[in-house]
């Protein structure tokens, strides 16, 4: 009996573990550096994600930045399954330390993203039926206002929603508020815009400005 209580705790100590070293690879800033297009945080509004390394100028490294950070938040909880034979709890807290990881990286001081790509990765390898929901949504809201923020925040609102709506195990419900709460606090600059009228579009390059600690 003690030898499974060991073994709990030590996958329990895996999928944390290893989901935060995960989260916290900055896909963008690695790309953009071999890239040859420079340090990302010196670009635009100085974030590492995605939406911020297409204000280079550089599609290629921005979808590269996109899959990488999806990626890790994917593999983060398909490690977990493995683990775990697919215990819906265990599954959740690896799909919110990747998440975690991203938004407080160890290997950059702790000043990471703002997590939106991870944020999708995770939901569609850990309950994809409110991944494909939220992604459509964020899709569908970007169309039709072309402003990126805008889109992860309505996301992110809705992904709760879409858990309850399609049945989802309780954990996942918890992870799908856990990083809608996260988003709309690593987003409050964004929102100030979005009040003001000033956020940026999609794929407009973005007036240099003072680096902060979100992407």
């Amino acid at each position: 009996m003690q030898d499974l209580a060991h073994a709990a705790y030590l996958t329990l100590g895996l999928a944390l573990v290893g989901g935060y070293l995960l989260g916290s690879i900055p896909f963008g800033l690695i790309a953009t550096r071999l890239g040859g297009a420079g340090d990302i945080r010196q670009i635009g509004s100085g974030n590492i994600g995605a939406t911020n390394v297409l204000r280079s100028g550089r599609k290629d490294l921005a979808a590269i930045t996109l899959l990488g950070d999806a990626g890790k938040g994917v593999v983060a909880v398909l490690l977990a399954r493995w683990l775990t034979h697919d215990t819906p709890a265990i599954v959740a807290l690896a799909g919110g330390a990747a998440f975690t990881g991203h938004l407080f990286p160890v290997w950059l001081k702790f000043r990471g993203g703002k997590g939106v790509a991870t944020f999708y990765g995770v939901l569609l390898a850990a309950a994809w039926p409110i991944g494909v929901l939220a992604a459509a949504t964020w899709l569908a809201v970007a169309f039709l206002f072309r402003i990126s923020s805008l889109a992860a925040l309505v996301a992110a609102a809705f992904a709760a929603p879409f858990a309850l709506a399609t049945d989802q195990p309780y954990p996942m419900l918890a992870l799908s508020l856990f990083m809608a709460v996260l988003i709309f606090i690593r987003h409050k600059d964004n929102i100030g815009r979005l009040l003001k009228g000033q956020e940026p579009r999609i794929g407009k390059k973005k007036t240099a400005e003072p680096p902060t600690p979100a992407a």
